[in-house]
């Protein structure tokens, strides 16, 4: 064989080869960052298990075994998760969120626990895609405060509850004497809003997580007639 053969092949074997250790490289990296944040998320939700007081929230929502339920702003899954067992298979959870990386996990440790009864949406700023009249409760935890929109997101709310189905809202207010600043939302706004959308107010707790050094969250349940 001429030399001139040889080389071409040699150098091809060369970048072949420093191609898959690059890929194996690259393989391992992200498998070992996605194990690392799966460990994260059980770490910083243990911790959250002990003041978000979940057993709560989900029990306001009013769903048993078989229910459909909408988490709108899921993120990785802390409450979709929980909702998923509180359902069963007969049920379904809807988790909606923006954020793609965060609906990436979410079907990862959907996968991981066996849970199949998760649907994925990645909803948008002003519309988070719900079937029409499918749910029977819907969660917004920790998100309302960040709607560009709340009077739409209110109405996609109403439209994808059926008659009866109850909305519950969780989130931070300000503190005493302080207006609402980005992270925040003000209940007796929040409860102006949900009104005016059509439902009707079943509860409203202001000092529903009152911990030292952090925002009050407050607790909103209503229902659609």
């Amino acid at each position: 064989m001429p030399a001139s053969t040889g080389r071409p092949r040699v150098r091809l074997r060369i970048l072949l080869f420093l191609g898959s250790a690059f890929v194996i490289l690259v393989s391992f990296y992200f498998l070992s960052e996605v194990s690392k944040t799966l460990n994260q998320l059980t770490v910083v939700e243990a911790e959250r298990d002990q003041w978000q007081r979940p057993a709560d929230i989900l029990g306001s929502l009013g769903i048993r075994s078989g229910s459909t339920v909408v988490d709108l702003g899921s993120g990785a899954g802390y409450f979709a998760l929980k909702l998923a067992d509180m359902v069963g298979p007969r049920g379904e959870v809807v988790a909606v969120d923006l954020r793609r990386l965060s609906l990436f996990f979410l079907r990862l440790r959907a996968l991981l626990k066996n849970r199949h009864n998760i649907r994925i949406i990645v909803g948008t700023a002003d519309d988070p895609h719900l079937p029409a009249s499918s749910a029977d409760a819907v969660l917004i935890a920790n998100t309302y405060h960040e709607f560009a929109n709340p009077s739409a997101m209110l109405l996609h709310t109403w439209n994808g509850l059926r008659p009866g189905g109850r909305l519950v809202i969780v989130d931070r207010g300000p503190r005493p004497g302080e207006d609402a600043h980005g992270h925040e939302a003000a209940p007796n706004v929040v409860e102006t809003a949900v009104r005016q959308s059509g439902f009707n107010i079943l509860g409203r707790n202001d000092r529903f997580i009152d911990r030292a050094g952090d925002e009050p969250w407050w607790l909103l349940v209503a229902r659609k007639p």
